[in-house]
């Protein structure tokens, strides 16, 4: 069983690190409705956005904590999913003497951050139906491995990972076991947010980029034992997101049934597309998926591309991934967008 002591995997220079104090941060307890703000040297004339933004977005976690049934301290937002990723690189990562284990094929920025921070990223491919393989991971791992990215659903597959092979890893890794959900919003499983409590190394990324249709406003959400949040809010910057993303966010968030109905008719559309696919005379293979997108092989991916670009219809080429040669993927549109590529793809 792992003993998980996040003062092993802290960087030291982040323990000892006193986090810059943002003049919104020295009267966050006080009623700030009748104050003078003569602090920031920003320019006194109200527009909406001439003062900082709270620098704890207090009441986006306020939503998202009554939603997910988590405490506000739990949570840390960033700038995307990708700046809170690049925060856990640079809280418990050190530049080239950690490294990280990521599973091919999967979301590209692991590789891209690991590089970035010049953390080693050691790759253990999924088995050929998409699953971690538990003992090759475990394997892999050494003193210096700090965390392990489990995508779930994964992209580009669109499948979830087992329960089974999830709890194993974060049994038996003293590290951090990082949980994208990107698309959980799409599956019928449940998050992992459930056990947030069971298991000190589980950090949860999700994001408002994908069921909630804010891409636009780039606001990713980890979710994690408060010592973990605690150490990513030393290193983050103080006014990470901005005031109209914060508005933008609530607006949405408050307004769950609409979110619903579009999750709801995406999933539909899905199920149409798979259907469809299946039938399609140069798809070879569909693959079973929980995300907003399906991934299929079919007998030339880059033919098959190019003749949907002329067709005006933009499609990701997943050939050069691992396990993926010959693979298309495409994200779930508006019913009109679907039926347009439904439409295509009989005629190729």
């Amino acid at each position: 069983m792992s003993t998980f002591d996040i003062n092993t995997i802290t960087r030291e220079n982040v323990k000892s690190l006193k986090p810059y104090s943002s003049a919104r941060d020295e009267f966050e307890d006080f009623d700030t409705a009748e104050m003078i703000f003569l602090d920031a040297n920003e320019n006194p004339f109200q527009n909406g956005v001439n003062r900082y933004p709270d620098p704890q977005q207090n009441s986006v976690k306020a939503i998202l904590a009554k939603n997910n049934k988590v405490k506000q301290s739990q949570i840390l937002l960033g700038n995307g999913s990708d700046e809170v990723l690049d925060l856990l690189f640079r809280a418990f990562c050190e530049p080239k003497t950690d490294n990280i284990i990521s599973l091919p094929p999967t979301y590209g920025m692991y590789s891209v951050l690991a590089n970035i921070n010049a953390v080693e990223n050691r790759e253990v491919l999924l088995s050929t139906d998409f699953q971690p393989q538990v003992e090759k991971i475990l394997e892999a791992v050494d003193d210096n491995t700090k965390i392990i990215f489990l995508c779930s659903p994964n992209n580009p597959t669109g499948n979830s990972f087992s329960d089974e092979s999830v709890v194993k890893l974060l049994q038996n890794f003293k590290g951090l076991v990082v949980i994208d959900e990107a698309y959980i919003d799409f599956s019928d499983k449940e998050s992992w947010l459930i056990e947030i409590d069971e298991y000190p190394n589980l950090v949860i990324t999700q994001t408002l980029s994908k069921a909630y249709g804010l891409a636009g406003i780039r606001l990713g959400v980890c979710y994690a034992s408060e010592a973990v949040i605690s150490i990513l809010n030393k290193i983050k910057p103080p006014y990470n997101v901005n005031e109209l993303t914060q508005q933008r966010a609530i607006e949405r968030l408050k307004d769950g049934d609409k979110i619903k109905q579009e999750i709801a008719s995406i999933i539909e559309q899905r199920e149409e597309l798979l259907k469809v696919l299946g039938d399609v005379a140069f798809v070879e293979k569909v693959y079973p998926t929980e995300a907003n997108f399906v991934l299929v092989k079919v007998d030339d991916a880059n033919k098959r591309y190019d003749q949907l670009i002329e067709k005006g219809i933009v499609i990701r080429n997943r050939t050069t991934q691992p396990l993926c040669e010959n693979c298309l993927r495409f994200t779930i549109g508006i019913p009109e967008e679907n039926a347009v590529l439904i439409k295509e793809l009989k005629l190729l």
